[in-house]
């Protein structure tokens, strides 16, 4: 026994002991000897081995605790003998040395951006193609759209955007998950475990952490910077033009797939194996992955919460949509990676961004329809020809309904009563919107119908705009007519809007054709009646030649007035236009040719006939091809009568 009543150390476990702690001093970090040399970096084991051996050998004879700290200021400087205690911060600065050194120079060299085009992780080329076009038919804010201009440019963006994004159901829906990558051999995670397994049971699992956490750091930041993932502020990307933006939601979704699924995915599972079953690690078994990883995870996930809160606008709703579904798609996948300890909170981070794009679809969908509803456009578009409004909310509608999949989710209410109101104020008690409202109907299936019912209400007070009621009728005609051949091009659309409503809607256009005509042609026709022709009781023929005369000349100057303007109107759908053209024809063409018939002889016996009798039934009928193609009729179609 020795004075303290312990156990006497036998003379060969005193010289175990002796022979470990030189073996820790002769590889001690701070020593010019040993600096430039690494245990683990050569292909000769004896010196690694014996090393973690004589650690080992100290660390069991130590009975109190070990002095912890940074092994930088414990090393041997610091001591002035050679005891246990001393040579255990020497021996893990010397093992820090070697674990950072591992972890910098004993790892799988990949490319991130080699990884992202296999086809089990990237987006199509359909997808990205579809994404350019959207981005360049959303800009603008359509609550600010004044007359015509801005309005065309958007609808016509939007119209490419339709074409080539309905070819998918829904932008980001990949049923792809992790693929994790070896980052470090199979050698180097062993001896990373062998060292890490020293350094937490002698108390410096802490700088073992930070270690493994600041090297594996700089890989994940430089994926991040091969994946074009920027350091951005909420206030910098929200001070981003929306065109700026689109394009940087579209490399996020690619960049935000390849970091869960390979660089997380894969970093996690590097951690597990390096440090699962090694005993207590300081801040938790999560700690080494929550060191590498939180900050960039952070960094990614503070570009959607920035787009998540950010001012909703009409433009904005695809690409959040998108956003949407692309983290909705990768949920189960950050569930998988952040599962546990500190790291569990980018999960929560995760479901709150995606509430919060859920919400600001909502929001964007009922701004819209308030924006439709409300266009302040008050100059009539030339020749009653298509509203860009019309086109632009349509086109909008279908691209909606090309997220049906999305938007059935998350639109779970009908629009609101207080909502049917003409004016700004329903309180104020403006007139009330008729809305029908089919049974077994979707809440988006009435959003959608709904934002075509103030659709036609904001078209009929445009229509109101033109002075001459036939044009007015025309104006009506072109834009019910458009809105159902969307409907009806768009298997999506028209199966949320149905078959009853749609029917009422080809109504509308048909009532509106039929108006037209007769604004139009009933004057025009009153011109060819009997009435007041025929005279009784005369040495004449029964016919009264003077009021014959006004007859044609009214016929002509009606008919002559009718061409010259009407010829500057546009019908732009070819077979409606030809279909209006053979309904006028098929009333205009028989009526002039029976009355011509009857009459023609009583002006061609009188003087200057050619005075009266302007148009034959050809002539007429190659006039009425001059109708609606929004040009003034050329001199060579006026074919005169001869």
């Amino acid at each position: 026994m020795d004075d303290s009543g312990g156990p006497i150390a036998s003379p060969v476990a005193e010289g175990k002991l002796e022979a470990a702690e030189r073996e820790i001093m002769r590889w001690d970090s701070a020593s010019r000897a040993a600096e430039d040399r690494m245990l683990f970096d050569s292909g000769d084991r004896s010196d690694a081995e014996r090393f973690l051996r004589a650690v080992d050998e100290i660390r069991r004879s130590i009975k109190g605790p070990i002095a912890v700290g940074s092994p930088r200021r414990l090393s041997s400087s610091s001591y002035s003998g050679s005891t246990s205690a001393n040579a255990i911060p020497i021996a893990m600065a010397r093992l820090e040395d070697e674990f950072r050194n591992i972890l910098v120079s004993r790892v799988n060299e990949f490319e991130i951006e080699s990884l992202v085009d296999l086809s089990s992780l990237s987006m199509s080329t359909e997808e990205d193609s579809a994404g350019g076009d959207i981005s360049d038919a959303h800009g603008g804010d359509i609550s600010n759209a004044e007359g015509g201009e801005d309005w065309s440019l958007r609808a016509s963006g939007l119209e490419g955007s339709s074409r080539v994004h309905s070819r998918k159901s829904s932008s980001y829906r990949s049923m792809r998950s992790i693929r994790e990558i070896d980052l470090v051999p199979e050698d180097a995670i062993a001896d990373l475990r062998s060292i890490a397994e020293r350094m937490i049971a002698s108390g410096y699992g802490r700088e073992c952490v930070q270690v493994y956490g600041s090297s594996r750091k700089a890989v994940v930041d430089l994926c991040f910077r091969q994946l074009s993932v920027e350091k951005l502020s909420i206030g910098d990307v929200q001070r981003l033009e929306w065109d700026v933006l689109e394009a940087k939601i579209r490399r996020w979704i690619r960049a935000a797939r390849a970091c869960i699924r390979i660089v997380f995915a894969s970093e996690r599972r590097l951690c597990e194996r390096v440090f699962d079953g090694l005993g207590s690690v300081p801040g938790g078994d999560d700690a080494p992955f929550s060191e590498t990883v939180k900050g960039a995870a952070i960094q990614l996930f503070g570009f959607a919460e920035a787009i998540s809160i950010g001012r909703r606008s009409p433009e904005k709703l695809f690409k959040i949509l998108d956003l949407h579904d692309a983290i909705s798609d990768l949920l189960p996948d950050i569930a998988a990676v952040f599962h546990s300890g500190s790291s569990g909170s980018i999960y929560t981070q995760a479901t709150d961004i995606h509430s919060r794009l859920a919400e600001a679809v909502r929001g964007i969908l009922s701004e819209f329809e308030n924006a439709v509803l409300r266009d302040p456009s008050k100059i009539p578009v030339p020749g009653g020809t298509i509203h860009p409004l019309t086109r632009y909310v349509m086109n909008y509608i279908s691209l909606i309904s090309d997220y049906k999949q999305t938007l059935v989710e998350l639109i779970v209410t009908v629009p609101s009563a207080s909502s049917r109101f003409a004016g700004d104020d329903p309180a104020a008690g403006g007139p009330e919107i008729e809305f029908p409202e089919p049974e077994n109907q979707s809440p988006l299936a009435a959003h959608l119908i709904w934002i075509i019912v103030i659709l036609q209400h904001n078209l009929e007070n445009k229509a109101n705009l033109y002075k001459d009621g036939a044009l007015s009728h025309l104006f009506l005609m072109n834009n019910v007519h458009y809105i159902v051949n969307k409907v009806k091009g768009s298997p999506e659309l028209r199966e949320l809007i149905g078959d009853d409503y749609l029917r009422k809607l080809t109504g509308k256009f048909r009532q509106s054709a039929t108006s037209y005509q007769r604004a139009t042609w009933v004057r025009i026709l009153y011109c060819l009646r009997d009435e007041g022709i025929h005279v009784s009781g005369s040495f004449s023929s029964g016919v009264s030649k003077a009021t014959l005369r006004e007859r044609f000349r009214a016929f002509n100057t009606a008919f002559d007035e009718v061409h010259r303007t009407q010829a500057i109107w546009l019908v732009p759908d070819t077979q409606l236009r030809e279909e209006l053209r053979i309904s006028i024809s098929e009333k205009l063409l028989p009526a002039f040719r029976s009355f011509l018939g009857r009459f023609r002889h009583h002006i061609e016996n009188g003087r200057h006939p050619e005075m009266y009798i302007k148009y034959s039934v050809e002539d007429l009928e190659a006039a009425l091809s001059d109708f609606f193609e929004g040009c003034p009729p050329s001199a060579l179609s006026r074919r005169r009568s001869h």
